[in-house]
């Protein structure tokens, strides 16, 4: 069964991290036009912020070759921009792994959100399974910083127990996804704990604190009070 996996790549020598950056207060969405041969095209779609102050980053970008704007709908304005480098020029410096980068573009995954940020890229994307979400995420943990935020199966519903912070989240998911709560279990809490890059004691307290809160929300709340 397939994956749907929400994450933070945190390396800022990614394409128009700089932008993101300079225009804080605007929100990026990128999309790449692989049909570009080694430099996809970029289109970016931009919500809030002031689109002069937004144009005249991009043309100070070392990113962006050209750029043009295709056309806006009240705050939001999409851009059609040609990348100034190849993915390998422009993260050479900054990853060793450059062969696995390119393996990462066959791999059996649909990216389909980026929101570019300051430090990185926020992505969505649709994983075959867990061995293509796995081999995704371990190339970025070598290479960068990698993030996980949300993981789900494909089908499942929203989660319950939006008062879950984000590490109890992840914690959640990960230990779900490698079968920690299945009986037998189907991996121990140091295999949790080495997913998510903590601890044993930090992943069992974080799964207690995650179960607890959950029990709270959409259990708790539903049994009668007890007699007096």
């Amino acid at each position: 069964m397939g994956l749907i996996a929400e994450f933070d790549i945190d390396c800022d020598a990614l394409p128009l991290t700089g932008v993101a950056a300079a225009v804080s207060e605007a929100t990026l969405a990128l999309e790449l036009q692989y049909n570009h041969g080694e430099r996809p095209m970029f289109v970016v779609t931009v919500t809030g912020g002031s689109a002069r102050a937004l144009e005249s980053v991009i043309d100070d970008s070392p990113d962006v070759a050209d750029w043009t704007r295709i056309g806006e709908s009240g705050e939001t304005r999409r851009y059609q921009a040609v990348p100034a480098r190849s993915f390998e020029e422009q993260l050479g410096d900054s990853l060793d792994d450059l062969a696995g980068l390119e393996s990462l573009a066959t791999a059996d995954a649909i990216i389909e959100r980026i929101e570019v940020r300051p430090a990185g890229w926020r992505q969505t994307g649709w994983f075959a399974d867990r061995d293509a979400f796995g081999r995704f995420a371990s190339f970025w943990r070598r290479n960068a910083g990698f993030d996980l935020r949300r993981l789900a199966r494909d089908g499942d519903p929203e989660p319950p127990g939006e008062g879950l912070t984000d590490r109890q989240d992840e914690a959640l998911r990960s230990a779900y996804e490698l079968g920690y709560f299945d009986i037998p279990r189907g991996a121990t809490l140091r295999e949790v704990a080495d997913e998510l890059g903590i601890t044993a004691s930090s992943a069992s307290e974080r799964l207690r604190r995650a179960q607890t809160r959950l029990i709270a929300e959409t259990v708790a709340t539903t049994w009668p009070p007890l007699p007096n």
